[in-house]
């Protein structure tokens, strides 16, 4: 169970629960005979039978294109076509070897597709974890205007882990079930730093939801990393 630090109105902080809530789906897929409809991955090629590797064997790709129409050199009878289970994501190098040292870059572009900045993904810590507290920035917008101005990718649900705490987000979940409003939250002494929760992890921007209904709360943070911008001509 992840934990976090948050403060309240009043800079009040408090230990409590964040985890994320999966919401099983009522739809049910099936075949035309009424059987269930399974997914499952199949090997479409390897690195072997890239064009890749295949140009370096021929004189040109004219050559490569004649050599797929009367051999088909692309296609292994034995691999292409098999079920895959059980896989794990590898990074390769230009020569297609195993990368074991990886450094991701973010890149920032405006909305013309220009770049803006780019950093080292790696070196962002986590201002979540530990003794980091998220704050409460005292900031709300209008849930139909945040609607409209940003892309919600995740939504954690916050929990309390003991009586006190739950007064203490119960509190949080009523003040802005009232107010009909989210309230930005975020790290940093200011709480105006993105939330990053793993080392190296994508920087997000929180807003707090609260709804409560008779004695019980609701206190969800919804995250995101795409502001909708208009571009006029």
């Amino acid at each position: 169970m992840r934990t976090i630090n948050l403060t309240n109105d009043k800079k009040r902080d408090a230990q409590v629960c964040l985890e994320t809530v999966r919401q099983p789906s009522t739809l049910r897929r099936v075949l035309p005979d009424g059987h269930d409809y399974v997914s499952v991955k199949v090997l479409k090629q390897n690195l072997a039978l890239s064009f890749e590797t295949l140009i370096k064997e021929y004189a040109d790709a004219q050559a490569l294109g004649q050599a797929i129409i009367d051999a088909d050199p692309e296609i292994d009878m034995e691999l292409i076509g098999r079920r895959v289970t059980g896989t794990q994501r590898l990074y390769l190098d230009e020569s297609g070897a195993i990368a074991y040292r990886v450094n991701l870059v973010q890149i920032q572009k405006d909305p013309a597709g220009n770049e803006i900045e780019r950093r080292d993904l790696n070196k962002a810590l986590s201002n979540v974890t530990g003794d980091a507290v998220v704050q409460w920035s005292g900031r709300t917008f209008p849930k139909h205007a945040t609607l409209r101005k940003f892309v919600f990718s995740r939504k954690l649900q916050i929990k309390h882990v003991s009586g006190l705490t739950f007064d203490f987000l119960y509190g949080m979940a009523k003040q802005l079930h009232e107010s009909d409003a989210l309230m930005f939250v975020g790290g940093g002494k200011k709480g105006t730093d993105p939330l990053i929760f793993t080392q190296g992890g994508e920087p997000y921007r929180g807003f707090l939801e609260g709804r409560v209904q008779g004695e019980t709360y609701c206190l969800i943070l919804h995250l995101t990393n795409l502001e909708i911008k208009v571009v006029r001509p």
